[in-house]
């Protein structure tokens, strides 16, 4: 039997393959349509590893099934290429990103294409091209447009929201909005000068300016997302990260919590990876409560889903980076409080939920009074409350929950039971928190877990000192990056230094050259070296990688459209698909 002369038998069958454009898809309606989308890759310099052949192999399989089933098969392939590790060579060598990343985009592609997988290169898509990442800046400008209306769970323009300020104020907005947002009346709209305006519309639009504690890497300079910092340093490069307030763009992403929620129930899905999302979404039926510090004239609201525990708290958690820890601490604690801070909230927050055998924490000296029992309680300072979930602020409850328990046994604090029953001790192996009925918890005594909740939430709301409400583990998104190599965020400010968004015309805000990719001497972004965006105001920050590779799977229905992000035509086909 001869042998198979692969080199040449398979390239003599690619050839013809591109030259009669086989694989290549149509809009076509008259045929069942099938998409088989694989995950882009990052083009690094190294080529494709193992990992992606290994799924690129699977879907091709399908792919070529259905083409010979009959199926009008759309099996696109493009690149992620904007990104941190094409910027570091950058930094090394001098060279432009561009330079490397068109390199390494050419070997992949050679790879790919040598494998022999059957896919459509004319709609290839990169999301460091212009032509791309337009829509990319697009889609931030039309959220930064728009605000989120629980009434309808949906997002609308946000001049709808400005005329029902014009007309009734905000009391009646049912929105996603910020926590500290005031009530005003229409009277009191109109007064407001309008720089103030701009700045109550930010609370509410689903991209914002905020305060926000963030990930920074002095050495790469920039913000670093939680999944790209590992034991305190950065994943790419092993350098040391701390947490650092700073002015950053976020996006509203918790707006969409609930409905994300929902329809986790109607996609098909296998169903631990549902319940993966589920968690990661986090909601939590609960309450709000509010604990007054002794001598002081200043509150802590806690979020608990166990209202019912409250007289069985023996002191009171605060994140480290909690902004009224310097008026907590009491003059004889100031040393030690600053000493735990600074270690404490530089480690990541993935490393501080998941590091549940180290248990550390401080006194405050400050105290705060029990609103159920009036017992004066102890303020701690723990890295294991997180200042982004919740209010930053935990009622421990040493005999209900096992961090509580484990920090409590460490400080030789109290542990009050408040259930009895089967499951109800936390020291054995078959404890369940939700298990038995209440014991020295005054008027909710004898009522199992679901009763006393539901008395605990009317007792607080009776008294004025807390409410029902539903929480998420999720979060907002930080979205900005002290990088070069990312997409523009399409914003300019103003003399006031509030934000004005690009008009669709003046899109893509190209990236421009600049001489060095570092932070300036004066620490701003590398874009701060670029003249023309310095005298025009513009921001210096750019776009998380994941900004462009969030929608990819869209334009592949329309790659080559100036005027759309996608075509009537394929929209027609997405609805009914």
């Amino acid at each position: 039997m001869a042998d198979y002369n692969f080199q040449e038998i398979e390239k003599k069958w690619q050839d013809k393959w591109e030259a009669s454009k086989i694989f290549e898809a149509d809009t076509n309606q008259s045929k069942p349509k099938y998409y088989a989308l694989d995950m882009f890759p990052y083009p690094s310099g190294a080529g494709l590893h193992v990992g992606h052949p290994l799924g690129y192999i699977a879907t091709d399989i399908v792919a070529r099934y259905k083409r010979i089933k009959g199926y009008n098969v759309l099996h696109p392939m493009g690149f992620d290429s904007f990104g941190l590790p094409a910027e570091q060579y950058a930094m090394q060598t001098g060279q432009h990103p561009a330079i490397t990343t068109e390199q390494n985009i050419t070997r992949y592609k050679e790879q790919l294409k040598k494998i022999g997988f059957s896919y459509d290169w004319s709609r290839e898509v990169r999301t460091s091209n212009a032509d791309y990442y337009k829509w990319t800046q697009w889609i931030f400008t039309q959220l930064f447009k728009h605000w989120y209306n629980k009434d309808k769970e949906k997002a609308e323009p946000i001049e709808d929201l400005v005329k029902i300020f014009e007309t009734s104020g905000n009391k009646s907005v049912n929105a996603v909005r910020d926590e500290d947002t005031p009530v005003f009346t229409a009277e009191d709209w109109e007064k407001l000068s309008e720089r103030a305006k701009q700045e109550m519309l930010l609370k509410y639009r689903l991209t914002y300016l905020s305060e926000t504690m963030v990930n920074w890497c002095p050495e790469l300079g920039t913000v670093l997302a939680n999944e790209e910092v590992k034991d305190g340093v950065s994943e790419r490069g092993g350098y040391p990260v701390i947490r650092k307030k700073m002015i950053q763009w976020s996006m509203r992403i918790t707006a969409y919590a609930e409905r994300l929620l929902v329809g986790l129930d109607t996609i098909d899905w296998p169903e631990p990876m549902k319940e993966m999302q589920r968690n990661w979404i986090g909601k939590s039926l609960g309450a709000e409560l509010t604990f007054k510090v002794e001598g002081k004239d200043l509150e802590l609201k806690v979020f608990t889903t166990r209202i019912d525990t409250t007289f069985g708290v023996t002191f009171v958690s605060i994140a480290p980076e909690h902004e009224l820890i310097p008026e907590l601490t009491t003059p004889d604690q100031k040393a030690e409080v600053e000493k735990y801070v600074e270690t404490a909230k530089n480690r990541s927050e993935r490393d501080r939920m998941s590091d549940v055998k180290t248990v550390s924490g401080q006194f405050t000296g400050s105290y705060v009074i029990n609103p159920f029992n009036e017992e004066r309680i102890p303020i701690y300072i723990a890295d294991y409350v997180l200042s982004g979930y919740g209010t930053g602020v935990v009622m421990a409850v040493p005999s209900s929950d096992t961090r509580d328990y484990a920090f409590a046994k460490h400080f030789n604090l109290p542990i009050i039971p408040v259930q009895e029953g089967e499951g109800s001790d936390i020291t054995k192996d078959d404890f369940d928190p939700k298990k038995g009925t209440m014991i020295n918890s005054a008027f909710l005594n004898g009522l199992t877990v679901p009763e006393a909740i539901k008395k605990a939430i009317e007792f607080i709301e009776q008294k004025g000192i807390g409410k029902a409400k539903i929480n998420f583990k999720m979060r907002d998104s930080i979205f900005g990056r002290q990088r070069y190599w990312g997409e523009p965020i399409p914003v300019s400010y103003d003399s006031d230094g509030m934000p004005v968004i690009f008009k669709d015309a003046e899109l893509p805000l190209i990236l421009p050259p600049i001489d060095e990719y570092r932070p300036t001497e004066a620490g701003d972004p590398p874009l701060g070296r670029n003249k023309d965006f310095v005298s025009k105001n513009i921001e210096l920050s750019t776009m998380p990688g994941w900004a462009g590779s969030s929608w990819y799977y869209l334009r592949y229905m329309d790659p080559k459209n100036s005027e759309r992000l996608v075509g009537k035509d394929e929209e027609k086909i997405l609805e009914s698909g």
